[in-house]
């Protein structure tokens, strides 16, 4: 049976999506992946929220509705688009441990203030990118809340929702941070070496980090998806 992995997308971005994409069909099987596009979210009627003016992607919001469109039922994961996978997935699957209604990396991640990708600001709030890779357990009873009403509840706050706040603290599993490297934040050989890097603040799809930390293997990447499209 195919597991569903919901990546972030951003009309932006378009690119890092397709790349995420590929580096995860690249390497796994059994995989299914499924774009979160707001504009099909909408027509589907499970995404009907105004436009966040805060929110510095168009799945600020959008990525919490992984247990309803996995109909409550089994183990899935969103991660951002800009991801760059550089191991099976399903390797990251084994990780899922049925007690906790969702697992992530659990980032002590504190950025400077200004600006990332292109323009938007950086802001800080507690659990800091916890949310831009989840293994969500979509049959955890504490999850049958996060219905697709819920999210799109004009008061229900980016706050609430990234800090898993409708959650006990031991119903959130860790993860390896590898499975969620932050580019400028951890470094290696010290904090070990990625399995998926997370060009957080912008990778090399914007002019601005062509030459970015580990630029090189996201191109890599994008030769390769590019070869094996002709």
């Amino acid at each position: 049976m195919n597991k569903n992995v919901y990546i972030g997308y951003d009309t932006r971005e378009d690119i890092a999506y397709q790349v995420s994409k590929f580096s995860i069909l690249n390497k796994s099987e059994n995989i299914t992946i499924n774009p979160l596009k707001l504009s099909e979210l909408k027509d589907k009627k499970i995404y009907w929220r105004d436009e966040d003016k805060l929110g510095s992607t168009e799945f600020t919001f959008s990525r919490f509705l992984v247990p309803e469109l996995n109909e409550f039922n089994g183990w899935a994961l969103f991660c951002d688009c800009d991801i760059l996978f550089l191991e099976d997935l399903n390797n990251l699957f084994e990780l899922a441990d049925d007690k906790y209604a969702v697992m992530c990396v659990q980032h002590d991640y504190k950025p400077k203030e200004g600006v990332k990708m292109d323009g938007k600001a950086q802001t800080l709030y507690p659990r800091k990118n916890w949310s831009s890779l989840v293994l969500w357990n979509c049959s955890h009873p504490s999850n049958k809340t996060i219905t697709k009403e819920l999210i799109n509840q004009p008061d229900t706050t980016g706050k609430y929702l990234h800090r898993f706040s409708w959650l006990k603290d031991n119903e959130i599993g860790s993860l390896p941070h590898h499975w969620n490297w932050l580019v400028g934040w951890y470094k290696e050989p010290q904090d070990g070496s990625p399995k998926a890097i997370h060009y957080t603040e912008g990778g090399p799809w914007f002019e601005n980090y062509r030459h970015c930390e580990y630029h090189q293997q996201w191109k890599n990447e994008l030769h390769q998806m590019m070869n094996n499209s002709k």
